[in-house]
């Protein structure tokens, strides 16, 4: 380490002798002595008063770097542990309660099988969600689940930060990203004729998005094991409004509230066992085996991410009944019906079906297999519709090739839009 022209002045003596016995003692190690050793105590019988000096000074100077270092290094593990993932947290119930203002607060969202609020928690902005357990869960094996899923790390999903306990229900609180549901972004209630995904490429954005996610859930990479999700839907997907990318919403919902055991995974039900089970699901999403025999799996979901596959290419509702008003009464309408109708018309059917909120500004050809993609996730027999891996692998190609296309005919790929209400 250099020393400045001041700190030398006041370690050294006045005498020339004794600055070149100082220079020398300072620069000059023994042949004895180990390098190792050169910052242990010198013994006073083999080291002159002069060196003691120099060797003090020496030592400060070393002391005064090891401290700065020391502070670095301080200060480095600080900023890092501030960019660690927070661990899972097993959130006191009267905390959520106060912070929902008993849930007496205004419902962020709400459904037949969740309620949730928006709220603080440790000084941060988060969403609670009030599920229903299926099964009980004891205070340990929560901890566990959580300790794994909140490990998982995904730029496709919300993170869930930790959960309550409470009676016969548990409080699930995840991080709260700005944006919309897929649907609302899809159809606007308020204006049906305007969608926020304008593009096509804004559309294949959000179906690779998802297809990632989903794939990540199911394959959870470096933490060796696997979840289902059990609620794939467009109102569980969010589109964040800095991005207009896709995050998956409620993973870890069906593992903590026990819509999911391995046990199920090990055996088959059959229809009379699902008499005496309450099966939960969306009406247009829920997989044929689903409905028949209430076991879930992860084929469940690749066939609720083919359904929303077509929703994105159509614009159109999973399932609607519209009003028939030759017979006078309702008509159950099914976007894989209508799917399906359009790819037996090949090319041509593929583009009357795709949303014409488009304005024909597509590749037909993409369209096209992206069409038949989301058909293959819907076959009815489980076992032939595709892992994710290959859902993902195939998804990823089309994205490029859509990509390929805006490129070649100038059209902007990064377009912001305001979410704000019209």
């Amino acid at each position: 380490m250099c020393r400045s022209r001041k700190s030398t002045d006041a370690i050294q003596p006045t005498s020339s002798n004794s600055k070149r016995r100082s220079f020398s003692s300072s620069f000059q190690t023994p042949k004895s002595l180990k390098p190792s050793s050169s910052f242990s105590d010198p013994s006073p019988s083999t080291i002159s008063p002069t060196n003691d000096l120099a060797s003090s000074s020496s030592n400060f100077y070393f002391n005064s770097s090891s401290y700065s270092l020391s502070t670095q290094t301080s200060n480095t593990l600080s900023s890092l542990r501030a960019s660690l993932p927070e661990n899972p947290h097993i959130y006191d119930f009267s905390l959520i309660s106060s912070a929902t203002t008993n849930f007496l607060s205004k419902c962020f969202s709400s459904s037949s099988s969740s309620s949730s609020w928006l709220c603080h928690l440790h000084g941060k902005q988060v969403v609670v969600f009030r599920r229903k357990l299926r099964r009980s869960i004891e205070l340990d094996d929560l901890v566990h689940k959580l300790s794994v899923i909140c490990r998982s790390h995904h730029s496709s999903l919300i993170k869930l930060l930790g959960a309550s306990l409470s009676g016969n229900f548990v409080y699930l609180v995840y991080e709260y990203v700005k944006g919309a549901n897929l649907g609302d972004c899809l159809r606007n209630p308020k204006n049906p004729s305007f969608t926020l995904l304008s593009s096509w490429i804004s559309r294949m954005q959000i179906a690779i998005d998802i297809a990632h996610g989903l794939d990540y859930i199911h394959h959870c990479s470096g933490l060796e094991t696997s979840f289902t999700h059990n609620h794939i839907k467009v109102t569980s997907i969010l589109v964040a409004e800095d991005s207009l990318t896709a995050k998956i919403c409620h993973f870890g919902t069906a593992e903590i509230c026990g819509e999911v055991s391995k046990e199920e995974g090990s055996r088959s039900l059959g229809r009379t066992d699902s008499k005496v089970m309450k099966i939960e699901g969306t009406r247009g999403y829920m997989a044929p085996e689903l409905q028949f025999n209430g076991l879930v799996t992860q084929k469940c979901d690749v066939y609720a991410f083919g359904v929303v596959v077509l929703e994105l290419l159509s614009g159109e509702e999973a399932l609607k009944f519209t009003f028939d008003e030759v017979d006078g009464g309702y008509k159950r309408v099914s976007v894989i019906d209508t799917a399906r109708e359009a790819a037996a018309g090949g090319s041509g059917g593929v583009r009357r079906w795709v949303d014409r909120r488009l304005k024909d500004s597509f590749p037909v050809e993409v369209a096209e297999k992206m069409v038949l993609v989301a058909l293959e996730c819907l076959e009815e027999d489980p076992e032939r519709r595709p892992e994710m891996k290959k859902v993902v692998g195939k998804v990823s190609k089309l994205y490029l090739e859509s990509k390929n296309w805006a490129d070649n005919i100038g059209l902007p790929t990064d377009i912001s839009v305001s979410m704000a209400p019209r």
